[in-house]
């Protein structure tokens, strides 16, 4: 079971989240403002965030991008805003999931656990490919022990291969998550993103061992 951290300044939502996640043996805290989430955050041991767009010393999509700076835990935004918009902003920002207020407990569940099961898990937070690290906490790519320098997307697109290490994930699949909603049809734009990780992380991007491509279905993250 995960410790999860619930940030949302209504107290009867958190109560109702305490109780319906407790029941299902989570460990639930609680923030009522952006700044104690994050801080919360920060100080380690969070596994998921729940987290409300609408706070009152600041507006939810700054604080995803403020925890994002801090951390790789899913994030999975629930909030009344339904707007396509804001759905796209907060997917583009780092959030792993977005559910509109009033929701049903068993979807939340169905997509906490979604979530939960993309955690990568070893010491440290680290996932080890050959010579290639994935340090999730710190948000560092090496090879070789050697920093790689990724864009931001060019990280996301990793760390989404990586919750599903050796699986295929198709390209509506990883457009959805990387990029969201509204672009999952944009398989040309991926596969550009694709060959600038592999040209990255490959020793033969030509001939690539690590993203391998299932033809016509999506990419698939190789452990062998």
């Amino acid at each position: 079971m995960a410790k999860i951290l619930v940030i949302d300044d209504e107290a009867q939502i958190r109560k109702f989240l305490r109780i319906s996640l407790g029941a299902s043996g989570h460990s639930v805290s609680e923030a009522d403002s952006a700044s104690a989430g994050i801080a919360m955050v920060g100080a380690g041991g969070v596994e998921l965030v729940i987290l409300d767009l609408g706070l009152p010393d600041m507006d939810g999509q700054e604080a995803i991008t403020a925890i994002r700076e801090l951390s790789a835990v899913p994030i999975i935004v629930l909030s009344v805003r339904s707007q396509e918009v804001d759905k796209i902003e907060a997917l583009d920002r780092g959030a792993d999931d977005y559910m509109v207020k009033p929701f049903s407990v068993g979807e939340l569940m169905a997509r906490l656990r979604a979530a939960l099961r993309g955690k990568p898990t070893g010491p440290g937070n680290v996932l080890q490919i050959g010579g290639l690290a994935l340090d999730f906490e710190r948000r560092l790519v090496s090879r070789d022990n050697r920093e790689v320098k990724l864009s931001r997307r060019e990280y996301e697109l990793l760390r989404f291969l990586a919750t599903s290490p050796d699986h295929v994930l198709t390209h509506r699949e990883i457009l959805k998550a990387v990029w969201g909603p509204a672009h999952t049809e944009d398989t040309a734009y991926l596969r550009v993103y694709v060959n600038q990780l592999r040209q990255k992380l490959e020793s033969d991007p030509a001939d690539p061992k690590l993203i391998l491509t299932e033809a016509g279905v999506g990419y698939r993250l190789s452990t062998g």
